[in-house]
């Protein structure tokens, strides 16, 4: 099977759950047999070798509110009608809105995966909009829809979409996130607790950052790491300058997917309070890796996390703080949460069922397309 992966970005070149799920499925495909090219927008080689898979690359010809657009895209789409199917990431950006023109106009099969009805960047509203006109268009003009829960399934009947939707869980390695093997020794604190994200306003790193100043009330060992790079990363280390939090909480940047492992088993805790999210990678690594989490109660992270971790409402920072108070002081029930979202991970979430589950609805719309 011929397979064209229509993404807006690429790892290494952008650390992120999105991106290494892209990189993680195009390398399994080929390793299948599948012939993979990732279709992407960004500086370098026009064409690469990678992992098994294809990287053709075409430069942004505009940008608006963080989107890019390359006409070098729509150009190559325009011609690709030698693929079995064509596989998009994401319904918000501009790349897949041109893959859901081509089909459209054209006859080769189209899936979306979506990783997130609305975007970390902007504003809800402009997502509900943008989901009842041109999001909604786009999900429409695929022959299928992959949702990470039912959920997000859910939502997206709500807002009239009427393409076939396929619950596909998203797995990760849980031979890699695993409780065993060595810690990281860039995590501390009695206990640590580690944010993993963009330092963006839909993550709501402040509301970590606010929480933390007043475990440490309790709690004077207590130490915050962020992973991460984003926007807000000078304001929050203002925050921490003005508030003499400089021994509370740590800026790691950006940590490589292979070190990751190794910085969870160093965590006593996993916080995150975005105010969106479809179903995260960095939670489920955190839980497989027997971290227990504490995130904002959105319904497709409720539906995970209850029972293996706890949530809260968004916003809530009084909440987060009380949460993490109670967890802190209870290093045998942090115990138990991490051998439950161990448990859970290993049993539904999978990568390997991930990859064989997508790759079986790619292949029956490529079949039904002969």
């Amino acid at each position: 099977m011929r397979i064209l992966r229509i993404a807006q970005k690429t790892y290494p070149e952008v650390v992120g759950g999105g991106t290494y799920h892209v990189h993680a499925m195009s390398r399994d495909q080929a390793a299948m047999g599948h012939d993979v090219t990732v279709l992407t927008i960004g500086d370098g080689p026009r064409r690469e070798e990678r992992a098994g898979y294809t990287v053709v690359r075409r430069p942004a010809t505009a940008e608006v509110l963080g989107n890019s657009l390359s006409t070098g895209v729509a150009r190559f789409l325009r011609q690709a009608d030698d693929y079995d199917v064509i596989h998009a990431h994401s319904h918000l950006y501009f790349s897949t809105n041109l893959a859901a023109l081509k089909r459209r106009l054209g006859s080769t099969p189209l899936a979306i995966t979506n990783h997130g009805l609305y975007s970390q960047s902007a504003p809800e509203w402009v997502f509900r909009w943008y989901l009842r006109t041109l999001g909604r268009a786009t999900f429409d003009s695929a022959d299928a829809v992959f949702c990470y829960t039912d959920a997000d399934a859910s939502r997206l009947r709500e807002f009239g979409v009427g393409s076939d939707i396929h619950v596909v869980a998203n797995g990760i390695d849980t031979d890699r996130f695993s409780p065993n093997g060595p810690e990281s020794d860039r995590v501390a604190g009695d206990p640590a607790v580690l944010f993993v994200g963009r330092l963006v306003e839909g993550k709501r790193p402040g509301d970590a950052l606010a929480a933390i100043e007043r475990v440490r009330d309790a709690h004077p060992d207590v130490k915050l790491s962020f992973v991460g790079t984003g926007p807000l990363r000078d304001d929050l280390e203002r925050h921490v300058t003005e508030r003499g939090l400089g021994g509370t909480v740590e800026f790691l940047g950006e940590v490589s997917h292979e070190e990751m492992p190794t910085v969870y088993r160093a965590a006593d805790l996993f916080v995150l309070p975005s105010r969106a999210e479809g179903l995260p990678r960095t939670v489920l690594e955190a839980l497989a890796t027997g971290t227990p989490v504490v995130t904002s109660n959105l319904s497709q992270l409720r539906s995970v996390v209850e029972g293996v971790g706890r949530t809260v409402p968004v916003g809530d920072v009084a909440g987060f703080a009380s949460v993490l108070n109670e967890l802190a002081s209870a290093p045998d029930q942090r115990v138990t949460l991490g051998e439950r979202g161990r448990e859970l991970v290993t049993a539904e979430y999978d990568w390997n069922d991930t990859v064989v589950r997508t790759t079986s609805q790619l292949e029956a719309l490529s079949e039904n397309d002969r």
